[in-house]
């Protein structure tokens, strides 16, 4: 058949879809056939690749047979396919000696026969050769005889005596004629020597010799000696041995030799099993006197185990991803032996302890499968080595080595190494630097590991966090945007994200704490002596009868810093001595010693407020103290600096105006007073005719307000009322709420009264108010 030319639709034969023939990658597998057939996967026939020649194929083996596997995928399935190929009468007869020489004695008898060379037909069947005609003589005629194997070899006749005198050569023409159709013929020329009597043939002790050698046997191992004899004397009953080549047996007799006196047929090359598994030598005895006598020689080779296990691959990936389910087909293998028997049977197995299995599809078909769920992570490639072993003695093995990538999922979220970082920034940082770095590590590679840092949350009240903090989302560098005012803001509390870059993407969250630590960067702020005096100094009136220790005032001061750099101090500036002294923590003026007479009316101090930060901040404030037991003892002397110094006119009559309206106040706080004290069930504050000690009994702290800027405290005091009211003098300001009383300054007032006071509270609060506060 031509090539292309269509043998059959083997898809409708397999049933098989044609539409579904490349996806599953039909094709056929053969060491031989593949060579000779192609599928067409557009329409499912099965055509001829190359031009087949029976002959070349199977010599004169019948039935011509070529087989392969049809194989598709997705499933799996094998089918193994049978093809005969038959004969046709393509081959003319042909002897091998176109020219047949033959000695014959001149009296040779007639009836003799002479065994000629038989026409040799690739053909099978009846396209072999089917007879013999011999050229028209007078001598000869031409007889067929079958041999033990079917072929027919022909014998020339003498059917007249021969004379050497008349006629010592005589050419014949023998033709040779096949059954086909049309007949092929072919001619070899038959020429006869009359030669002197020889009337005996040499006779072989057998027609046909068998023999069996092992494939391994080595060069020049004796096979048999082939005997003949001859009832002829001398010369004519010498014989000598030889192979009588054919076509056939070329390779045959190049691969043994005999000895042409003794008859010995020895090995003369390596023999080979899975090459040739029978041997057929013709061999020939001829006698001196040209008589020749011919034998066969059936040699067997018995295969051994010789050759390995052959693993080729039909179908394999190259990788998988790592969500395959179990039982996820990785390749498709292929085992063959060429030795036969048990040197040819075949076990494969995986050689380590591998999460896959091989499963035997057919007799020679393995398919490699996954056992169990894969993890990248873990294992990002696999080694798979696979090991055919036979079953013949010594087993030979083969392995071969598959390399399968596990290709990554996005099945791991990115993982922070803490669930919460704290961190602290100083207040006053540079904006635009750097305050922090986050990270965070996935576990699964190339996109699926590139992470996306972003804020997700924070509890910043009213304002977003993108005005204070900003994330680079690649690296996870944390910037300020803006300086942190710890006064404004003592902690962020923010929830980053990390994301990466897989389908669907995968996250996770942590939490990012950040305390801004404190800066000395606000200094004592002075609540008592009010600031808003004009840098006025106020004045406090001290009795004449006043003991040593008595308290005269408190100097309030607060810092909006916290920690050491809130912690204050208060000192009196005095180039002199003082009759005054301060107490360092609480701020409280008290007197050092016993006024008299004759000591100054006025003294002017000055207190200094110092933090405790490095380096510290100060504020000061001025008091003025007046040595006197009623403020009518001082007002005429002050009277009288105020007419020295030009006072302003209507002076007087803003003095009374100002007593009246103090006394008024007086006497309604004096009632409010009481009649607090009746609903506590307390008794009334005793008072001691010059006794100072008039704070209220009621706890004044109260809640602020807080504001966006630093220390926006609103100041509220309490009332401190002179005995006289005409002296008397006030100022009420209306305290606001939620003012917060964390941390407020406690006055110790250990000598006036012995009032219980609320205990201190820790001092690390920003918010410092003082329990009690002066006017």
């Amino acid at each position: 058949m031509r090539k292309d030319s269509v043998i059959a639709n083997i898809a409708n034969d397999l049933e098989l879809d044609i539409k579904q023939l490349s996806f599953r990658k039909f094709c056929i597998v053969s060491h031989v056939s593949e060579k000779y057939f192609l599928v067409n996967l557009q329409n499912g026939n099965l055509c001829i690749k190359n031009r087949i020649d029976r002959e070349s194929l199977c010599g004169r083996a019948a039935p011509c047979l070529l087989t392969f596997d049809a194989v598709v995928e997705n499933p799996l399935k094998v089918v193994p396919v049978t093809i005969e190929i038959q004969d046709i009468n393509d081959n003319s007869p042909q002897f091998y000696h176109e020219t047949i020489a033959l000695e014959i004695i001149e009296f040779t008898l007639p009836g003799t026969h002479f065994i000629l060379q038989n026409a040799e037909d690739p053909d099978i069947g009846i396209n072999s050769v089917q007879t013999y005609k011999l050229s028209d003589n007078q001598h000869f005629t031409l007889s067929e005889k079958t041999s033990n194997d079917g072929s027919k070899i022909p014998e020339l006749v003498l059917v007249k005596p021969l004379d050497r005198e008349t006629q010592n050569i005589h050419e014949l023409i023998l033709t040779a004629l096949d059954g086909g159709n049309p007949i092929r013929s072919g001619t070899a020329l038959i020429k006869l020597i009359i030669t002197d009597a020889n009337d005996n043939f040499p006779i072989f002790t057998q027609e046909v010799y068998e023999v069996s050698i092992n494939e391994n046997a080595p060069i020049n191992t004796t096979l048999l000696h082939v005997t003949a004899t001859d009832q002829d004397e001398g010369p004519n009953a010498h014989i000598t041995f030889s192979f009588r080549k054919t076509s056939d047996n070329d390779i045959s007799t190049a691969m043994f030799n005999i000895n042409a006196t003794s008859g010995e047929i020895k090995t003369n090359r390596k023999l080979d099993f899975e090459e040739v598994q029978k041997y057929e030598l013709f061999v020939q005895a001829k006698d001196g006197g040209g008589f020749v006598a011919r034998t066969k020689v059936l040699i067997e080779i018995i295969d051994e185990n010789d050759n390995a296990p052959e693993i080729s691959i039909s179908s394999l990936s190259s990788s998988i991803p790592e969500d395959s389910p179990p039982g996820a087909l990785i390749a498709l293998i292929i085992v063959h032996d060429k030795d036969s028997g048990e040197n040819g049977e075949v076990e494969c197995h995986i050689t380590e302890k591998l999460p896959f299995q091989l499963i035997l599809s057919s007799s020679k078909y393995y398919k490699i499968v996954t056992t169990k769920a894969m993890d990248r992570e873990k294992e990002s490639f696999y080694n798979i080595t696979v090991q055919a072993s036979d079953r013949g003695s010594p087993p030979l093995s083969t392995t071969k080595t598959i390399r399968l990538d596990i290709s990554d999922i996005n099945d791991n979220p990115p993982v922070f190494a803490k669930s919460a970082y704290v961190v602290y920034v100083p207040e006053n940082n540079l904006p635009g630097a750097s305050i922090y770095s986050i990270h965070a590590l996935d576990f699964d590679i190339e996109e699926n590991a590139k992470i996306i840092y972003s804020i997700s949350s924070t509890n910043t009240e009213d304002i977003p966090v993108s005005s204070y903090l900003s994330i680079n989302i690649e690296t996870g560098v944390l910037y300020a945007q803006r300086s942190f005012d710890y006064e404004q803001h003592k902690e962020f509390q923010i929830q980053l994200t990390a994301k990466d870059k897989g389908t669907p993407s995968l996250s996770s969250n942590t939490t990012l704490i950040i305390h801004i630590v404190d800066q000395n960067d606000n200094s004592p702020t002075i609540l008592y002596p009010s600031p808003e005096n004009d840098g006025t100094a106020l004045f406090e009136l001290v009795p004449f009868a006043s003991i040593k220790g008595s308290l005269i005032t408190k100097v309030v001061a607060v810092d909006a810093d916290s920690g050491h750099n809130a912690w204050l101090s208060y000192n009196l500036q005095m180039s002199e001595p003082s009759p005054f002294n301060i107490n360092r923590k609480t701020g409280e003026i008290r007197t050092s010693h016993v006024f008299e007479q004759k000591d100054i009316l006025k003294y002017k101090l000055v207190v200094l407020v110092k933090d405790n930060g490095v380096p510290s901040l100060t504020a000061t404030t001025t008091l003025s103290i007046i040595i006197a037991d009623s403020f009518q003892q001082v007002v005429p002397k002050f009277t009288n600096q105020l007419n020295d110094e030009d006072s302003p006119p209507n002076l007087q009559m803003y003095l009374v105006i100002a007593l009246a309206l103090i006394s008024f106040l007086f006497i309604i706080t004096i009632m409010l007073l009481i009649i607090s004290k009746c609903k506590q069930s307390k008794s009334p504050p005793a008072f001691g005719s010059f006794s100072t000690n008039l704070y209220s009994q009621v706890d004044p702290r109260m809640l602020s307000q807080y504001d966006n800027g630093t220390l926006p405290y609103p100041y509220p005091y309490n009332v401190c009322v002179a005995w006289d009211s005409s002296e008397s003098e006030f100022t009420f300001t209306k305290p606001k709420k939620d003012v917060p009383t964390d941390n407020l300054i406690d006055a110790d007032d250990s000598g006036l009264g012995n009032e219980k006071l609320p205990e201190p509270l820790p001092s690390n609060s920003l918010e410092k108010v003082s329990d009690y506060y002066w006017t």
